[in-house]
């Protein structure tokens, strides 16, 4: 799944357009795009529009699960299908997700990491609980943790790549990019998904629907790639070969190209 979008969950009308939409992924959101005194009523229009929905990939990011509201929104997804999973914000302990795993039996969960203590609990998150997932970064919230300016990547390679090595060391997928803010510079978008892409991780989400394409795009394997990788599998050895090119394979290389083989039809 390469590209997920976020909608408010107190606007019913854009979760509706979402959920016919073409993002791989609806993430309905209770947290950051709710103002305080709309939760109440986020939290029914989720409960209300999302009751019947087994057919859909959707997950639903709760508040801080460690608040009032965020308990409030871990009571109302527990009479929703279990299908759909949970995006938990700012989590920072393997015990709290633990505790939810208990609380929500058989429900994916998909931590975000905001803080320089999640940074460092990546891998201990990642295998919190079988029921976890993915892993993720909120980058907004890590930049004010670290102190660093609002539009400053540089400080966040080393959290990219780590959350990037816990979780594949977990046995989990790559995570997706955390969102792209400025929802008209398309084109800056699309130069930080191939930096995103250089490093590792698999899709992104967005916050506008004009993001999704753009994302979709910049994720997939590009024609030379799979060119590429149809010339290295074509050589049909599980040993070392080389390429007429002068390029080495070795099993490494082969599985890179499987990889982005099964990319493309995914």
């Amino acid at each position: 799944m390469l590209t997920a979008l976020y909608v408010p969950a107190d606007r019913p009308d854009r979760i509706g357009k979402a959920l016919a939409g073409p993002a791989d992924v609806v993430l309905v959101d209770l947290e950051d795009a709710v103002a305080p005194d709309r939760k109440d009523h986020a939290r029914e229009q989720a409960a209300r529009l999302l009751a019947e929905v087994t057919d859909r990939a959707v997950q639903v990011r709760v508040n801080d699960v460690r608040t009032g509201a965020g308990e409030a929104d871990l009571a109302m997804l527990g009479d929703l299908p279990a299908a759909i999973g949970v995006r938990l914000p700012k989590i920072e302990d393997p015990a709290t997700v633990r505790a939810v795993a208990e609380r929500l039996p058989g429900r994916a969960l998909h931590p975000l990491l905001e803080s320089a203590l999640g940074v460092e609990a990546a891998y201990r998150i990642a295998t919190a609980d079988p029921a976890v997932a993915s892993i993720g970064l909120g980058e907004a919230d890590l930049r004010a943790d670290l102190g660093l300016p609002a539009d400053a990547d540089d400080g966040l390679a080393y959290p990219r790549s780590r959350v990037l090595v816990a979780a594949r060391a977990a046995g989990l997928p790559a995570p997706a990019q955390s969102v792209y803010a400025n929802v008209k510079d398309l084109a800056g978008l699309a130069a930080s998904c191939r930096a995103g892409r250089r490093l590792g991780f698999h899709g992104r989400a967005a916050i506008h629907p004009a993001q999704l394409p753009i994302i979709a795009a910049e994720y997939a394997p590009t024609e030379a790639e799979l060119a590429a990788a149809r010339a290295v599998l074509a050589l049909g050895t599980t040993g070392a070969a080389a390429l007429p090119d002068g390029r080495f394979v070795d099993e490494a290389i082969l599985r890179t190209a499987r990889n982005t083989l099964r990319e493309a039809r995914d």
